[in-house]
Parts: C-alpha cells; structure tokens; sequence
C-alpha cells in the first residue's frame, strides 16, 4: 500500500540515537552508527521521531509500505521487556538528555573552591543538564521548565576563567559556534522557546565577528517563537574580559 512513512537520510545522520529512543514502536534501531528504518510495519508515520533529530535528517515520504501493524509492535514490546526489563538508551551516551540533579550545588552567594591552597582548589562544576550542545540538544526536556537559559559561544567558557560561577550559576547551559557548525540555530531555539517555559535568556559571545551569528540566532529565535521574555547578550574580548552587556 502507498502510505506516509519516515525516511532517513544516512548523510545527515550523525549517530546520536535520539531517534531511536524516541520511536516508541522499535522502527528505528541504530546500525553501524547510523540511525535505520529497521522495518516499515513498526512505523506508524505519527513521526515522533522527526522533532529530537538534531540535524534534519528525518522527513516524510510517501512510498509503498507494509501497513502499520500494532500486534506486531506489541509483540516486539513484550519481547524486549522480557529480554531486558530496564530499557536502556540506544543512542550515543554524549548525546542522552539527562539532569545533574544528583550533583551538589554551591547555595547561592557561596565560593564553589572549598579547599584552602588555592593552587590545589577543584571547583564544582554549576552544569545542570547534559547534553550542552545546541545540535545535540532536545527541544523539550524537564531542565527547560522554568528555566534560566545560557546559550555561550563555546570558545567564551575558556576565554574567561569564572565562567562557571558568572555565567553558568543557576541557569540551562547550551554552547555552539556558529562558525564551525554547518546550520542554523534559530530553527531549534524557536522551538525550545517556544515549547518550554523559559524564564530569560543570556547569550555570552566573543568579540569576533563570526561569533555574532549566535545572537543573531537568538535573537530571530525570540522574535519566531512569539514568546516576549527578558534576555541580553554579553561579549567577552579574547583576553578575557567582559567589553559589554
């Protein structure tokens, strides 16, 4: 029969997996490091899996297909519940969504260095979710809810040495460069706006002029999502040092 199906262009494939979790009917498995339609009567063309794809490389086609058939589905479920009770990620671990509940944080106003010699002091990290990465990133996740967003150039966290504690304290952090990665952030941005309860944003960038295509991004991303929330954008020269915001 002809019918709507997912297809998968192998090229934009990264290899995260998120497709792959999120396909709740076992369509998709990963295969030599790529995501594949591993059969078509798994597929119910609800396209779960189209809005975690970080790179676009999910669309529809209309093709012929075996129907979707939901016995065959459930059946598969049962199988894998006996085989494994616990289902386990199936993606790349770098790109699991995941909250750092579990890690202590400084209170507010404290010193994260807690030893004495200043020379040997291990600062707590103030990450609170992972994965960082804008490409990498969900567009819905439990972190977003009511959350202080950090979208940084990734060069400007080792461009200034209190990143952590200025900048990263108490907010979602999400790092690019809009030079060396190949697309447009203001698409996913919209969408993480738009369909979470953000409270601010704050965009951290360098002084170079290629940097300014992530508040550029950000911006648009504000302007598309219909969503009117507090935001600024700070720049940091490369030695260091905060030139405005």
């Amino acid at each position: 029969m002809i019918r709507k199906i997912i297809h998968i262009n192998e090229e934009k494939c990264n290899g995260c997996g998120l497709c792959a979790d999120a396909c709740h009917e076992g369509a998709i498995g990963m295969v030599d490091g790529k995501a594949k339609l591993l059969r078509d009567d798994y597929c119910d063309g609800l396209g779960d899996c189209l809005p975690v794809c970080p790179t676009g490389a999910i669309t529809f086609e209309e093709r012929e297909a075996a129907e979707y058939d939901r016995e065959a589905v459930e059946n598969n479920r049962e199988k894998a519940k006996r085989k494994d009770p616990a289902p386990s990620f199936t993606g790349c671990p770098g790109s699991r969504a995941r909250q750092l509940s579990g890690q202590k944080r400084n209170p507010a106003g404290k010193d994260p260095v807690k030893a004495v010699n200043p020379d040997t002091a291990q600062p707590e990290t103030e990450l609170r979710q992972w994965p960082v990465q804008i490409q990498l990133a969900p567009i819905q996740a439990p972190y977003f809810d009511q959350a202080d967003l950090l979208i940084a150039a990734d060069c400007s966290a080792y461009a200034y040495g209190n990143f952590h504690r200025e900048f990263m304290r108490g907010k979602v952090t999400l790092i690019g460069c809009p030079k060396l990665d190949p697309v447009d952030y203001s698409e996913k941005l919209t969408q993480i706006i738009k369909l979470n309860e953000i409270k601010s944003v704050t965009v951290v960038r360098m002084e170079v002029p290629c940097c300014g295509g992530i508040g550029q991004a950000v911006i648009k991303a504000l302007r598309d999502s219909g969503r009117f929330i507090p935001w600024r954008i700070i720049t940091l020269s490369v030695d260091g040092n905060i030139l405005e915001g």
